[in-house]
């Protein structure tokens, strides 16, 4: 009897240790010891892994393999490995894994991927040329896009203007204010903030955010035995099969009215493509559409949004940054009723204020994963094809020896000594190389254009009943500042 139980248990863990490898390849980076099943996730703070990954990097080094569940995965930090992988080797890295919670949710069909998530190869150079043209075309960079914006800042004066004297929460109101933004390129309509598909699409980014990168989501990368029982997230599933059933019946509505050859909007700009390509066997489809409107709603609200909230509530607690903020404002715009974003060259403080933020903010921490597409090496390092490639892009938004205040609040960090804006090579809170934020410059446009025509107009206070600002955010697939209050007031 002892026997066989001794038996059993040694072919349960033979098996375990067939099905679950977790070896590493000769040179592959360092890591901590993986077990079998689980990898290295019982290391982490699965709410929040940044400080993790930051010991591991001071043990192991700047690349260094963890395991999520069987599977090795490689973490690249600091600025030179970063730029070495994402740049000099960017077809190497740019791949994308397609085996994670993020494909499954968001992907209805595998052959329609998006934008975001899509592999390295020429649909993708093809979808996302596409994109980059279209953005532009609706005016990404140009006045039309900048008179849009204005337009849209028009309802947070209105919303602020009611809540003089009063605290109030800014969470909903910069995200709708981002969201419809973006929705005037996507579709050209503009929706009340109580409107149903607006509060839909906002809670969709955020609820989905926390539980893709979260702890569920690791667990269901990690334990793929577990995908289909009913835990948490289960929700996202539901959540993005909803979003799926919303943009198709947006595009349906579309198609109604739209006229071929005379584009109102990026629907229509994709679907006169498609006509103009047929039956080519090109990349371009209606559910490619789909998915490439969730990517660029998704992208252009959540890291706006969320930029801003952490805006404001530096500038609320840092109110001598605020002052010199609106001195430089009233200074440029005197006899002016309203900013463009040329006056952006005029005022090195202010721009560097927004883009201290974003760094301070560090909204997108972990980028979106990458994977190699081939066999390739990093620092000295053997790297194999489809291995997933985790840029720590918060190791480089903080990192020593690039900023003159790497862990504090500090406009300086963009100013030389002349009071000049410049912009440090370490600046790089939308990732870099190919795989780069497509909506990089529509939110450059909308964080200076809001934040400047805000603070002209008003004072922004923390409340004094509010106790200490907790300048920790909450982790996720983009990071946000944990919920506040602040007061207003007219200046």
């Amino acid at each position: 009897m002892f026997a066989s139980v001794v038996l059993l248990l040694a072919v349960a863990v033979l098996l375990v240790l067939v099905l679950f490898p977790t070896s590493r390849a000769k040179n592959f980076p360092p890591g901590p010891r993986p077990i079998p099943i689980f990898g290295n996730l019982l290391e982490l703070n699965l709410e929040n892994p940044l400080a993790d990954l930051e010991r591991l990097a001071k043990r192991y080094g700047n690349v260094y393999s963890i395991f999520i569940g069987p599977r090795p995965a490689v973490v690249i930090n600091g600025l030179q490995a970063l730029k070495e992988a994402l740049v000099n080797k960017a077809a190497d890295f740019s791949g994308r894994p397609q085996d994670q919670m993020v494909n499954h949710a968001v992907q209805v069909k595998a052959d329609a991927p998006g934008v975001i998530l899509a592999g390295y190869n020429p649909a993708w150079r093809e979808q996302r040329r596409f994109g980059l043209m279209t953005l532009r075309n609706f005016g990404l960079g140009k006045q039309s896009m900048e008179e849009r914006i204005l337009g849209e800042i028009e309802r947070i004066l209105k919303i602020l203007e009611q809540s003089i004297g009063k605290p109030m929460s800014p969470q909903l109101m910069f995200h709708n204010a981002a969201s419809n933004i973006i929705c005037q390129v996507l579709f050209a309509k503009r929706f009340d903030y109580d409107d149903e598909f607006m509060k839909f699409f906002v809670s969709l980014f955020h609820e989905t955010s926390k539980i893709i990168n979260g702890r569920w989501g690791l667990i269901y990368d990690s334990i793929p035995m577990v995908r289909n029982l009913p835990l948490p997230f289960q929700k996202a599933f539901k959540m993005f099969k909803i979003s799926h059933e919303r943009r198709m019946e947006m595009l349906a509505e579309n198609k109604k009215s739209r006229v071929p050859g005379k584009p109102r909007h990026f629907i229509d700009s994709y679907l006169d493509e498609m006509d103009k390509r047929g039956d080519d066997g090109s990349s371009f489809s209606e559910d490619q559409l789909c998915a490439f409107l969730l990517d660029l709603h998704f992208a252009g609200t959540d890291t706006t949004a969320n930029t801003l909230l952490a805006a404001f509530l530096y500038l609320m607690n840092y109110p001598h940054v605020q002052e010199r903020c609106q001195q430089e404002i009233d200074k440029v715009l005197d006899g002016k009723d309203q900013v463009s974003f040329e006056d952006r060259h005029m005022m090195p403080y202010v721009q560097a204020v927004i883009h201290e933020s974003q760094r301070m903010a560090n909204t997108v921490p972990l980028s979106v994963f990458h994977c190699t597409t081939k066999d390739t090496e990093l620092m000295g390092y053997s790297i194999p094809r489809g291995t997933t490639i985790i840029p720590n892009l918060t190791s480089v938004l903080y990192e020593e020896g690039q900023w003159k205040s790497a862990h504090e609040f500090n406009p300086e960090n963009f100013l030389d000594e002349k009071g000049e804006f410049v912009k440090p090579e370490a600046f790089m809170p939308f990732s870099t190389g190919p795989r780069m934020c497509l909506g990089e410059g529509l939110a450059r446009m909308e964080l200076f254009l809001i934040l400047v025509t805000l603070l002209r107009r008003f004072k922004f206070i923390w409340p004094e009943d509010a106790g200490e600002p907790d300048f920790t955010p909450v982790y996720g697939t983009t990071q946000t500042p944990k919920p506040y209050s602040m007061k207003v007031q007219l200046r």
